[in-house]
């Protein structure tokens, strides 16, 4: 099984994949974290987030284990993924890496979902199943409020908003791998939509894909 999930920050396709590589027994990754973890080591050395050269180097290097840092969740390091990802000398290793961890399941799993914002069209386009989630920017930023709420960190909405725009607009107009959907991707607005709904209604679409996959029917979401 290979699974592709797509949408713009703050959709819920994370929250999403991790779902379906739960009930699907699948090996998950969030190529996101990818570009934070180059954004990361970046500032980590004191360079420049617009230096290609530099971002570059550190996608190269990047391993597995760079994926577990907290600290790529911060609002910062999520600027700055949005900011190395136009570069190439960052998106090919990258896409080579992706392209690595789709080709290698584990034994133990029954397939792989990549999560991210160009899988179904660059990364994977051959994937049987892509799904597209989406939501409105209004919505997502008061999604990304409540989670940086709960982290005590108290911004606030109008800044958020903001954000959630500019970096839909840097995604949807890069040269490189812009953010759409592939044609042939299952459209999944989540604006109105409860997690148990979304999860629900993406694995009608997984079924239908995938009609003879082992799936766990007593999975609660």
């Amino acid at each position: 099984m290979i699974i592709a999930v797509d949408g713009p920050a703050g959709a819920g396709k994370g929250t999403l994949a991790h779902h379906l590589a739960h009930i699907y027994s699948l090996e998950c990754l969030d190529t996101g974290l990818l570009y934070r973890a180059v954004a990361f080591k970046i500032l980590k050395a004191g360079d420049d987030l617009h230096d290609k050269e530099a971002a570059g180097k550190a996608a190269q290097f990047l391993q597995r284990e760079d994926l577990h840092n907290p600290l790529l969740r911060s609002e910062e390091i999520g600027n700055g993924a949005s900011i190395v990802a136009t570069f190439s000398e960052v998106r090919a290793p990258l896409l080579e890496f992706q392209r690595n961890f789709a080709s290698n399941t584990p034994k133990n799993k029954q397939g792989v979902i990549l999560d991210g914002r160009d899988i179904g069209l660059v990364v994977l386009p051959e994937a049987p199943c892509k799904i597209f989630v989406t939501a409105s920017p209004r919505v997502r930023a008061e999604r990304r409020l409540k989670e940086l709420h709960q982290k005590k960190n108290y911004s606030i909405f109008e800044d958020v908003l903001e954000d959630i725009e500019e970096r839909d607009t840097r995604d949807r107009l890069r040269k490189l791998s812009p953010l759409r959907p592939a044609e042939d991707s299952f459209i999944l607005d989540t604006s109105e939509l409860e997690i148990d709904d979304v999860v629900e209604k993406a694995s009608v679409f997984v079924d239908l894909i995938y009609p003879h996959a082992q799936k766990k029917t007593d999975y609660e979401w």
